[in-house]
């Protein structure tokens, strides 16, 4: 028998190709995501006693998209820190975000840290949202703070498997034990290149609109049915 899941990490994919599907505008999908989608996965993860829940939402490569979907976005971000994040706070909901938030507009950015600190007590469940956020580019930006560190060769050769871990994103995060894809699509595409060495993979046909509470019991019950040897 598995462990109890310490964290679940989804790749949410699928939302553009379901507002298609329901001639709806792309935007669509991410809203749907975010009004009746999000918070139903964090009651159930907080049904089930896991205490992380990783949603990666914008990737380092979704800014090739169009402007105006971009933007709609970027709006989408501002009326979830309004009002979404505002109702998971009140659940018990710690917030915290990995990726280069450095590319988003001041505004964002500002409310990203002010849910952070407000956030940093509760106990409930550590929502992580991923935004603008690539595993190498993590894995760039991590040597990177090496370097400014101004690491003395004698203290690099001191880094080790563990100790390169306090330099990612995730720092002080469990790695992930159960990654899922919905969308039809089965590769991580960066996610977590790192942090994802020994996770066990999901990968749903369900577009990530229609991954809902049954969705991901689901997946939770096929992940108990695995034996982790972590190459044992």
């Amino acid at each position: 028998m598995n462990k109890p899941i310490d964290h679940i990490a989804i790749i949410m994919d699928g939302n553009r190709r379901w507002a298609r599907a329901h001639s709806l505008p792309e935007v669509a999908g991410h809203e749907f995501v975010v009004n009746h989608v999000i918070e139903e996965l964090v009651d159930e993860c907080v049904a089930q006693h896991i205490p992380y829940l990783t949603l990666w939402a914008f990737s380092t490569e979704n800014w090739n998209r169009s402007t105006l979907e971009v933007n709609a976005v970027l709006n989408l971000f501002r009326k979830a820190f309004e009002k979404n994040v505002q109702d998971l706070h009140k659940k018990g909901v710690r917030l915290l975000m990995i990726g280069d938030l450095s590319r988003f507009p001041e505004d964002i950015q500002k409310n990203v840290a002010r849910w952070i600190e407000m956030s940093k007590d509760n106990t409930k469940i550590t929502l992580i949202i991923a935004l603008n956020y690539g595993g190498r580019d993590e894995i760039v930006r991590a040597m990177k703070k090496l370097s400014v560190e101004n690491f003395p060769p004698e203290k690099l050769r001191e880094i080790s498997t563990d100790s390169f871990g306090e330099f990612l994103d995730t720092a002080g995060v469990p790695d992930p034990d159960l990654i899922i894809r919905p969308g039809g699509e089965k590769r991580l595409s960066g996610f977590m290149l790192w942090q994802s060495a020994y996770a066990e993979l999901y990968f749903s046909d369900l577009m990530m609109p229609e991954f809902r509470t049954e969705a991901l019991r689901d997946a939770v019950q096929d992940y108990g049915e695995r034996k982790r040897r972590f190459g044992k």
